[in-house]
């Protein structure tokens, strides 16, 4: 049952100096009726134009996300946005006279507190909901996302690491290694676990982005600033809160929606950017959401569902081919591999030749598990690798189909098990090409379990003739 829409009680106000602009700023956070959703007014502009937070309305700048409309816009509104979307206030109108909502103290608490303060109204009218209609995985760079459906609200599951890029960081401080943390989102574990979580910087990064024009209003009580040795000048509210902080940002992105969406989300090192590629995915894959009458907005403003990979003001592309995903089915008509040998169940994303994320899911039948190890079943390393394998094989699908082809296995090389793979998990394994010839390839394979990486590997084989064989 869905829940029903909020607003909140009083008006109230918070004033203080934009993270990138550094430009004073007095946002207004007052009632709104149902459906209206959450909306900026810049007050300081001719005509004070209204900005509707959607999709369409939505775009990434570095470091931070922005709504516009007709040359009116305000930037950084993802902590804002996060931490109504973790209250689960609904309908907002937020009159701001600046280019920048107010980065307080760098968390989303002050919000919080502001907002409590506030209070709540309750609408009568149900929330629209969002549930997907099957996985959705995206990389960039580092960093990926992946989405599958679930009945629970939301839940995220969060790794972040620092990168050799930050030339400077003790790679032995603590404060330096990998973070990860999972969190089921309602209003409790929001306020308890995500929302004083502070934005963050390493100090070498601070200082390009002065020289670009941004983080003018970042200091160290508003920022944690990361140097060599550690956080300089402050303290850490959690030892990992770099990564809860993560998912504040992400929550606020979501939250571009406009409804509560109900899904697993497995990320790893995602920005704004990717955040945003994520949610234009999900309208398009579900469309506008459950429950949202078409006369809620004028025609011109109402939300369409964009293709794939598609961003606003672009032209639309031809429907993506059914090979985008196989079930087991197709899969075996490409690999030979046979039980209890075939260690693909799906495959969710496939550009052919070029990148391919299948799925392995580990159970307690699968035959290896009654010696290795009788009462601690744990997944073989070998056995996560040949499964890796055998996405590589399926990114090949066209050729070896086709051609009557088998991609062979010739070598392996930065080969990593960082973690147990044990019954329960699920393997999400991508694999990119890195070098595809007529009659070889190198391809980069990763197994992920809840968003971290278990298991990596470059894999080179050899392109043969079945009848050959």
């Amino acid at each position: 049952m869905s829940r029903q829409q909020s607003t909140i009680r009083t008006i109230v106000e918070f004033s203080g100096v934009g993270l990138h602009s550094g430009e004073e700023a007095t946002i207004s956070l007052k009632p709104a009726e149902a459906n209206q959703g959450v909306v900026f007014v810049r007050s300081d502009l001719p005509g004070k134009p209204r900005i509707a937070v959607r999709p369409d309305t939505t775009s990434s700048r570095m470091r931070r996300t922005c709504v516009s409309t007709n040359g009116a816009e305000v930037q950084t509104v993802e902590h804002l946005l996060s931490c109504l979307a973790g209250l689960g206030l609904d309908n907002v109108e937020i009159e701001i006279d600046g280019p920048e909502v107010p980065g307080a103290d760098g968390s989303a608490l002050p919000f919080l507190e502001l907002l409590r303060e506030a209070g709540r109204v309750g609408l009568g009218v149900p929330r629209a909901e969002i549930r997907l209609a099957g996985p959705i995985h995206l990389a960039e760079g580092r960093g990926s996302l992946f989405a599958v459906p679930t009945d629970e609200g939301l839940t995220v599951s969060y790794t972040f690491e620092w990168w050799s890029d930050h030339g400077d960081i003790d790679a032995a401080c603590p404060v330096f290694a990998p973070q990860h943390f999972t969190v089921n989102l309602n209003e409790e574990s929001y306020a308890r676990e995500i929302a004083p979580a502070r934005t963050f910087v390493a100090n070498v990064e601070a200082e390009k982005l002065r020289s670009q024009g941004l983080g003018l209003g970042a200091d160290y009580s508003n920022t944690l600033v990361v140097g060599p040795h550690g956080v300089i000048e402050n303290q850490m509210r959690f030892p990992d809160e770099f990564v809860r902080h993560k998912i504040l940002d992400l929550v606020g992105d979501l939250a571009l929606l406009g409804a509560d969406l109900k899904a697993h989300i497995v990320a790893v090192k995602s920005g704004h950017e990717l955040n945003r590629r994520l949610v234009e995915r999900i309208q398009a894959q579900v469309g506008p959401p459950a429950g949202q009458a078409p006369e809620q907005r004028p025609e011109s403003a109402r939300i369409r569902p964009l293709p794939a990979g598609k961003r606003p003001g672009q032209a639309a592309a031809a429907p993506a081919a059914a090979s985008t995903a196989m079930d087991v089915r197709q899969i075996s008509a490409i690999l030979p591999h046979r039980f209890p040998f075939l260690l693909v169940d799906r495959v969710v994303e496939l550009e052919d030749g070029k990148r391919a994320v299948g799925l392995k899911n580990v159970t307690l039948n699968e035959p290896y598990f009654q010696g290795h190890f009788p009462g601690l079943p744990i997944m073989p390393g070998v056995m996560q690798i040949e499964a890796m394998a055998q996405v590589a094989g399926l990114m090949l699908t066209k050729r070896l189909a086709d051609k009557k082809k088998l991609a062979m296995l010739l070598s392996l090389d930065k080969v990593k098990l960082r973690k147990t793979v044990v019954p329960g998990d699920q393997l999400v394994i991508e694999a990119v090409a890195v070098r595809i010839k007529e009659r070889s390839g190198e391809v980069r394979t990763t197994g992920t379990v809840d968003g971290r990486i278990v298991a990596e590997a470059n894999i080179r084989f050899m392109i043969v003739d079945i009848d050959s064989l």
